[in-house]
């Protein structure tokens, strides 16, 4: 049974899954958590978050945790480096997406701030800017500090810290109107990365709810979890 993987064309850590499929070739299914609904969804996955991988029937989610298993499961195209510190390097430059930007910038945070904290529009957005700004500066210092300046993150092709990066740069530019003019080295990974067959079929306009057009939720409305 092929995989399902449980996402929306918006969510970019379901877009770094999609990545990862596509560049080890692994067929799955597509289902939209957008057009199954969010009640539905939680009882398949009570975090509510996305994405979740369904094998076989057993359900887990968090993207980090679904890469390690497609890791694990589907060596042949390894994702991360061979050497063992080249490949903690990766991990790393990875983590630091997921746990010190991506895990900050969610709608349901920009929510919690502005309902719950009665942060203004001015401060959300300058709270975007802020964290944008410094994780972005943290990975080009760590790119410009790489023993060799491969065309992609660590390597001669993308692969763990490639498959994290150009999500978080492609939020940035496309809803949140990033200037990545600062940031040469990882401004170039990404045009090498975008126009590769992996990432664009894993990219949201290629996904089957992705609908012509995205307008970022307003976080006056909604509850904030998701």
């Amino acid at each position: 049974m092929p995989l399902k993987l449980y996402s929306n064309f918006v969510n970019s850590a379901g877009e770094r899954v999609r990545i990862a499929l596509a560049l080890k070739n692994v067929p799955y299914e597509y289902i939209s958590v957008r057009a199954l609904g969010m009640e539905a969804y939680r009882r398949i996955n009570p975090q509510g978050l996305m994405p979740a991988l369904d094998v076989d029937g057993r359900v887990f989610a968090q993207a980090t945790a679904i890469l390690e298993y497609l890791e694990e499961t589907y060596p042949e195209r390894p994702l991360l480096p061979k050497d063992p510190v080249l490949r903690g390097q990766a991990r790393a430059f990875g983590q630091h997406i997921t746990s010190e930007m991506h895990a900050i910038d969610v709608i349901r945070i920009r929510r919690f701030l502005y309902q719950h904290l009665k942060v203004d529009l001015d401060g959300i957005d300058r709270w975007q800017r802020h964290w944008f700004d410094v994780g972005f500066n943290t990975l080009e210092q760590h790119l410009r500090e790489r023993e060799q300046a491969w065309p992609f993150c660590y390597g001669d092709e993308p692969g763990w810290a490639d498959l994290h990066l150009v999500p978080q740069v492609r939020k940035g530019i496309s809803r949140f109107n990033v200037d990545m003019t600062p940031f040469p080295l990882i401004a170039g990974i990404f045009d090498r990365c975008k126009v590769m067959p992996a990432f664009i079929a894993a990219s949201p306009p290629q996904q089957p709810d992705y609908q012509g057009t995205w307008t970022e939720p307003s976080i006056e409305q909604g509850d904030g979890l998701v």
